[in-house]
C-alpha cells in the first residue's frame, strides 16, 4: 500500500486496521450542538470584542473571529493554490516531499503562484493575529506590546490534509491534544472536523463563511496565569469529503522562558 492515504484512500470500501485506532481512542462520544458559539465581531468597539475573547478564552479556549478584514477572494484563493499546486499532484510526485524517518523535513513549493498568493495570505493573518494578541494583552492589563518580540518571534503556516475515511467511527484525523504555542489560527473551509472538549463533553465548532478560529494555546494559558484556558481539541474524519485546513501558529523564540505575567505574580 502506497504511503500516501490520498494516493488510495478514495478507492477503499474498508478502513485499514492499521489506520483504526483502539477501542478507547475511537470518536464514539457524542458531539454536543453548541447552541452559542463563542463569536467576536472586530467591527463591535475594542471594548465589546476584547470582552467577547476574555470571556471565550476563560470559558471555551477558542472562539471564531468575523469581519476581520481579510477578503474571501484571496482566502479562496490561497485554499485553491495549496490543493492545486500539492494535494492534487500525482502520487510520485507528492511521495518526493514525503518522509516517515525525518519529521523535521519540510515540503516547499517554489511556484511564482504559490509565493505570491499564499504569502499574501501569510501577512494578512500575520496582522490579524497580532491585532488579536493586542487586544489579549489589553484585556489581561499588560503593557502594550507584551506579545511582541521574543514571545511571537516564530511564525508557522501549516496545511493539513484529511483525505477521506470509510469508516469515521473507527479513527480521528488526530487525536485529542492541547496545542503548545501561544495562540493557532485556523481556517477550516466549509467542512466540519473540529471537536473541542468543553465541560466534560466534546463539542462540533461549525464552519462559519469566511471565518477564523482562534485556539487558546498552552503558552498563552500559562502567561495568563489560568485566566485564560488552553483548548482540548481532536479532528474527526468524514466519509464524503476530503478536508483541509490552513493553520497559523505563534510560538515564542526557543530561547524564550515562559512564565505568567508579573501581573498575576
Amino acid at each position: 500500500m502506497a504511503m500516501l492515504v490520498s494516493s488510495w484512500s478514495k478507492d477503499i470500501k474498508s478502513l485499514p486496521e492499521n489506520y483504526v485506532f483502539p477501542p478507547d481512542q475511537r470518536p464514539k462520544e457524542l458531539v454536543a450542538p453548541l447552541y452559542n458559539p463563542p463569536i467576536v465581531d472586530l467591527t463591535k468597539s475594542t471594548d465589546e470584542a476584547r470582552q467577547q475573547i476574555l470571556e471565550a478564552g476563560r470559558d471555551f479556549g477558542f472562539f471564531q473571529v468575523m469581519n476581520h478584514g481579510i477578503s474571501q477572494s484571496l482566502i479562496d484563493e490561497a485554499m485553491d493554490v495549496l490543493l492545486k499546486e500539492f494535494f492534487d499532484m500525482p502520487a510520485e510526485v507528492k511521495a518526493r516531499a514525503f518522509t516517515a524517518a525525518d519529521s523535521s523535513k519540510r515540503c516547499r513549493l517554489y511556484t511564482s503562484t504559490f509565493q505570491d498568493i499564499v504569502g499574501k495570505y501569510s501577512v494578512e493573518v500575520r496582522k490579524l493575529v497580532l491585532k488579536i494578541l493586542d487586544l489579549i494583552c489589553e484585556g489581561l492589563g499588560l503593557e502594550q506590546g507584551y506579545f511582541g518580540d521574543e514571545l511571537s518571534r516564530i511564525h508557522l503556516l501549516s496545511v493539513n490534509h484529511y483525505p477521506r475515511c470509510p469508516d469515521p467511527s473507527l479513527a480521528l484525523g488526530m487525536q485529542r491534544h492541547c496545542d503548545p504555542n501561544v495562540v493557532t489560527i485556523l481556517f477550516q473551509g466549509d467542512t466540519n472536523g473540529l471537536h473541542v472538549f468543553n465541560d466534560g463533553k466534546w463539542i462540533g465548532v461549525e464552519p462559519i463563511p469566511n471565518a477564523f478560529i482562534v485556539i487558546i494555546g498552552c503558552q498563552l494559558q500559562i502567561i495568563s496565569n489560568n485566566k485564560l484556558k488552553s483548548a482540548e481539541h481532536r479532528v474527526v474524519t468524514n466519509s464524503e469529503v476530503d478536508r483541509t485546513t490552513i493553520g497559523y501558529f505563534i510560538i515564542p523564540s526557543y530561547e524564550c522562558f515562559v512564565e505568567p505575567a508579573k501581573n498575576f505574580g
